[in-house]
């Protein structure tokens, strides 16, 4: 017998491209067959071309069955909190007849190239002929970090600047896996990545095992007491990376993330708000590290220290 739903219902919401990722988030603890993350787009008649508008549209598609309503409920719910906290508008929900919702759903991911070395793919397409630049194959509907977020592109621009080749990195709440990937493609020996959320250690070993240097990572479900305590086997890297939230970054330079730094290394800080990057920046230098490079795209802020 044939279970699989004869209909499905598509769920939308355009916002700002700061906030697709964490609304995306929302989106997958209700909608786990995949989240789909799309730039808006306008046409510009005299350049005859489409225009990044600066928003993103996040789909995702419900099987229209005896959970439907629940879901519906559990993620308006939930998109209604995060909006107390930031302005968005409400999701759409339209009914379409059962199709190959997939092949859709993967069209709406194309190849991303971020600064002057980067190439982050889908995993399911084929590299674009004559492409040099390095490749980080992803599948977006895994865990958080498809590339498309600032704050992770402005960690592939430090990552491209600070690596060490031939050492290793630790990557502190790890998503995706996406910059541990990305610091061993651009030569790292090792990467240990750690993150709070199960899901995101299953997508780190996944997206690895795409990429082919699954026997270079080391992803494990902790947390920073964890790896400084010795638990796994990198204690200290030459190059740290930790794109979490501002907030959660001043609290643990005061738990010790500066302790996680070799000596002569690197910390690389980001999902900082340009108006956060002073405090982060204060959080830092009350451990001795001082300010190496910054890089920003929008009102978003990558800080590098050292």
């Amino acid at each position: 017998m044939d279970n699989k739903p004869k209909a499905w219902m598509e769920v939308t919401l355009e916002c700002s491209g700061e906030l697709a990722e964490a609304v995306a988030e929302v989106f997958a603890r209700y909608c786990p067959e995949g989240v789909v993350l799309d730039n808006v787009t306008r046409y510009d008649a005299e350049k005859h071309e489409y225009i990044p508008t600066g928003m993103m549209r996040v789909a995702a598609y419900l099987p229209q069955d005896d959970e439907l309503e629940s879901k519906k409920r559990s993620l308006e719910e939930a998109l209604w909190y995060m909006g107390r906290i930031v302005p968005l508008p409400a999701p759409e929900f339209i009914s379409i007849e059962d199709q190959d919702w997939m092949t859709v759903w993967k069209q709406n991911y194309q190849p991303l190239r971020v600064g002057e070395s980067w190439l982050i793919l889908p995993a399911w397409l084929e590299l674009p002929e004559g492409e040099t630049r390095r490749v980080v194959r992803i599948d977006p509907a895994m865990a958080f970090g498809t590339g498309t977020h600032p704050s992770t592109q402005l960690c592939l621009l430090a990552i491209e600047d600070t690596i060490r080749p031939g050492q290793p990195v630790i990557d502190l709440g790890c998503g995706s896996g996406i910059l541990s990937i990305a610091a061993l493609k651009a030569g790292a020996s090792q990467a240990l990545a750690v993150d709070i959320d199960e899901q995101a250690v299953i997508a780190t070993y996944a997206n690895a095992r795409i990429n082919a240097i699954d026997d270079k990572v080391e992803a494990a479900q902790g947390s920073l007491a964890d790896i400084l305590t010795g638990k796994y086997s990198i204690q200290q890297a030459p190059l740290v990376l930790a794109n979490i939230l501002a907030p959660v970054l001043i609290r643990l330079f005061d738990e010790g993330l500066a302790d996680l730094i070799a000596p002569g290394g690197k910390l690389v800080l980001a999902g900082i708000l340009e108006n956060q990057a002073e405090d982060v920046l204060s959080a830092a230098r009350a451990r001795g590290l001082d300010l190496i490079a910054k890089y920003q795209q929008e009102d978003w802020v990558g800080l590098v220290v050292a």
